[in-house]
């Protein structure tokens, strides 16, 4: 018995589908998650996503779609998460080539249907950016979840599309308008459902994953996250999975339907400039050229504890609990080899902090407790009468 599910993003959509299906499935019948490689600049120094040809080590799955085995690895210079993340997960992970745009995407999915015959397939978003209409000033990354909910929607099967944590990746505000699109509660994380995916959190850098996880286990507050600073708030309603119309959700998405006969990447991207005004694309395409010029270095502690009790200053005076790791690094002005060192450095130096929002960073001290309990005083004795 195998079950498809399409993460609409990104790697934090995948690790979001593993968390999905242990909670909703059990872990008796691993799933095949269909996901693009497409990593923050922090991983991956090329913009865009990575295709078939940007590996060696794939595994062929159907005609049109490849796996990614643990012992897959990206060709330099570029980099990805997924190899790691097959390592670390029971499911099967299929690699979305973009490169022919929706056509092909959907080539894609009518062949692993028809190869897998799969119990369920479920199209999962994690923070729901994929229910835009495309003109929202917050919107930052429609292109990927536009390309998946529109071959989704023409896949002849029955999908279910489902948004996890509501809001949390800071695109889309999660007002009264976002609330009336979701649909009815499927289910609400616990910290036991993110029990088996703590490892991956320790090393994965998607923020919305990482929130998703964080308030699973109890964590509330406003997080600050991407290179912007943005104010992401984690609330109760912040761990919640709910279904969505998925043809409801085509309608509004204006970007989703335009791309629908799309046979080529850039294409779809061209579409993007004329319907929301920009391509993610072109964004990491900027940033990577300025990234391009910094020369890495080891990273000196000492200075990266004194920026970071200036950042803190300054982040608790806007209102802020908490960070992630991504926020900090680039607030820092540290470079992507360098986040691996920083969490480890923080998490030496500050272990209460690191355990009490992981895999987010807690900008709360944390007082030591009582090694054990102090020792009473005892009263001197009453005075004879």
């Amino acid at each position: 018995m195998t079950r498809l599910i399409v993460a609409a993003g990104g790697g934090g959509d995948a690790v979001g589908a593993a968390l999905l299906h242990s909670a909703l499935y059990g872990d008796d019948d691993p799933a095949v998650i269909l996901t693009y490689a497409w990593d923050r600049l922090l991983i991956d120094p090329l913009p865009g996503p990575r295709n078939p040809a940007d590996f060696t080590g794939l595994e062929p799955l159907t005609r049109t779609t490849s796996g990614v085995p643990a012992t897959a690895r990206p060709l330099p210079p570029a980099g990805s998460t997924l190899p790691r993340l097959a390592a670390h997960l029971p499911h099967r992970l299929a690699l979305i080539d973009p490169r022919h745009g929706v056509r092909g995407i959907t080539d894609q999915l009518d062949d692993l249907v028809a190869h897998l015959r799969p119990t369920s397939v479920d199209l999962l978003d994690i923070g729901g950016d994929i229910l835009a209409r495309g003109d929202e000033p917050t919107l930052k990354s429609p292109l990927a979840d536009a390309l998946t909910l529109a071959a989704c929607a023409q896949l002849d099967a029955d999908v279910r599309l489902l948004i996890a944590g509501p809001g949390l990746d800071g695109e889309l505000p999660y007002d009264a308008e976002l609330r009336d699109l979701l649909g009815p509660r499927v289910h609400t994380f616990t910290a036991c459902d993110v029990e088996p995916i703590s490892a991956v959190l320790e090393w994965h850098p998607s923020e919305a994953t990482g929130m998703l996880a964080a308030t699973a286990r109890g964590v509330r507050g406003i997080c600050e996250i991407r290179d912007a600073g943005l104010p992401v708030p984690l609330t109760d309603d912040s761990p919640v999975v709910h279904e969505a119309d998925l043809d409801q959700v085509l309608d509004r998405n204006e970007l989703a339907r335009a791309v629908v006969s799309t046979s080529t990447l850039p294409q779809a991207e061209a579409l993007s400039r004329r319907i929301c005004g920009f391509s993610e694309i072109d964004y990491e395409r900027t940033k990577a050229h300025r990234l391009g010029q910094r020369q890495p270095g080891p990273l000196d502690p000492v200075s990266a504890l004194h920026h970071l009790t200036r950042f803190e200053t300054a982040a608790r005076a806007r209102g802020v609990t908490h960070t992630t790791f991504r926020r900090l690094t680039e607030a820092l002005n540290l470079s992507g080899t360098e986040r691996e060192p920083l969490r480890r450095l923080l998490a030496d130096s500050y272990p209460q902090r690191y355990r009490s929002a992981a895999p987010l960073w807690s900008l709360t001290p944390v007082s030591p407790p009582f090694p054990h309990s102090p020792p009473q005083r005892k009263r001197p004795p009453a005075a004879a009468t």
